[in-house]
């Protein structure tokens, strides 16, 4: 199976998906893709297109694309987290003082 991604033209965004992969802008240029995939593949490819509303595969697999990318930003957001120092423990001692402080400005 070959899956197309785009074909280097513009192209106006037409529902809510493809507005996320041009981030809001009206016009996203688009570069083409083939994929080669096994028969079995492509089988489970098109049941995702017709069972879960997709208008195309390209836009399936733009969203597959979508989901790894915001995964890999959210390990790194774990691996910086936790190669960070360690901060005190958030107790109600912390949050008793942190209400105080709000009290303390909206009073003053």
């Amino acid at each position: 199976m070959e899956v197309t991604l785009g074909a280097m033209q513009l192209q106006k965004p037409v529902a809510s998906p493809l507005a996320k992969i041009c981030h809001g802008v009206p016009f996203c240029p688009m570069s083409t893709m083939n994929i080669s995939l096994p028969d079995s593949l492509k089988s489970f490819v098109d049941e995702q297109v017709s069972g879960r509303g997709y208008s195309t595969s390209s836009e399936y697999v733009r969203e597959l694309i979508r989901h790894d990318q915001d995964r890999q930003r959210l390990r790194g957001l774990l691996l910086e987290g936790a190669s960070s120092t360690p901060t005190p423990p958030l107790d109600d001692a912390y949050f008793d003082d942190l209400r105080e402080q709000v009290r303390s400005r909206q009073a003053g």
